[in-house]
């Protein structure tokens, strides 16, 4: 596959990648939701799969061709640029954002997500109890994770560490969002004021541990889809569904925190029932829902071509 590419699909390679970055930079939604809508999340957890031993084996022997080709190098280079263009050049704006028009972002999230999840159980070819019971499991979780309470944490390197090893499984779980999972962990603030003043050990050691992290987690995502494919996808619908509790537009503050600038930021909130700018939330819902069908037909006609 990755021979018949062209710049243009490389190009917009790094523009899905983007769009994986942009979503990872909020807690709440998933790059791997991304990567499910954009339809490049299996071949995505294979190529990191690809990279073990005789990879790496390749690559210290001189034999780069055959490293390059086996690990699909182009694709995932593709996408690792567009994570990381957003995550450097929307960090700020998206922080923004969200501290000052949660509702509005929010609500673009929502109807991405409930699209997401609609479209990825269509994928399921067969339901029965055992789908079913996995996509219940799935929402259930992902629920649970969604309203557990931020921790307070240390900030040593070797938890930093663990972090990355931890939210990036979560980064490429349809519907769990690694930014969230920072949250809980109590670093989501502390890795983000590392990104935007570039505090390179802080980054490098967390990039370490979402390396070690990802390589051995796509293994299992990439068996379980071969082998339970139709399970898998219910399980990751079913966090998708659960996932939407987070990203719910109406919010209530119970707990703040105040950032190295002094500003009040919330920390820890409560769904409430829609109290305004409701039609502009409804407007952005539609529009995020139809972006995701506007994808789904566009992918299923290029599958014909």
């Amino acid at each position: 596959m990755p021979d018949k590419r062209n710049l243009k699909d490389y190009v917009f390679l790094v523009l899905k990648g983007m769009g994986m970055g942009a979503a990872d930079v909020v807690p709440g939604v998933s790059g791997g939701t991304i990567a499910f809508i954009v339809g490049i999340y299996e071949e995505l957890i294979n190529a990191i799969k690809s990279i073990n031993g005789t990879a790496l084996k390749q690559l210290f022997t001189g034999e780069i061709a055959a490293f390059w080709k086996g690990i699909n190098a182009k694709f995932l280079l593709s996408i690792v640029a567009g994570i990381s263009i957003s995550i450097f050049s929307l960090a700020k704006i998206i922080t923004y954002l969200l501290v000052h028009h949660p509702i509005l972002v929010w609500s673009f999230f929502f109807g991405l997500v409930l699209a997401s999840t609609w479209f990825v159980s269509k994928d399921i070819k067969r339901w029965n109890w055992k789908t079913i019971l996995s996509f219940v499991v799935g929402a259930v979780v992902a629920f649970y994770i969604t309203v557990a309470t931020p921790a307070e944490t240390p900030s040593n390197l070797l938890f930093i560490f663990l972090c990355g090893a931890i939210a990036i499984c979560a980064m490429i779980l349809p519907g769990i969002s690694g930014s969230f999972i920072l949250v809980l962990l109590g670093k989501y603030f502390y890795i983000m004021e590392a990104v935007k003043t570039f505090n390179a050990p802080v980054m490098l050691v967390f990039i370490a541990g979402a390396a070690i992290g990802i390589t051995t987690f796509s293994r299992v995502l990439s068996f379980a889809l071969r082998k339970f494919h139709d399970i898998t996808i219910a399980v990751l619908s079913g966090f998708m569904l659960g996932s939407l509790n987070k990203v719910w537009p109406w919010k209530q503050t119970i707990e703040t925190y105040v950032d190295s600038h002094g500003i009040t930021k919330p920390l820890v909130e409560a769904n409430i029932a829609p109290n305004q700018f409701v039609w502009e939330a409804v407007g952005l819902m539609i529009l995020g829902f139809g972006i995701v069908y506007f994808l789904e037909k566009l992918s299923q006609k290029s599958a014909k071509a």
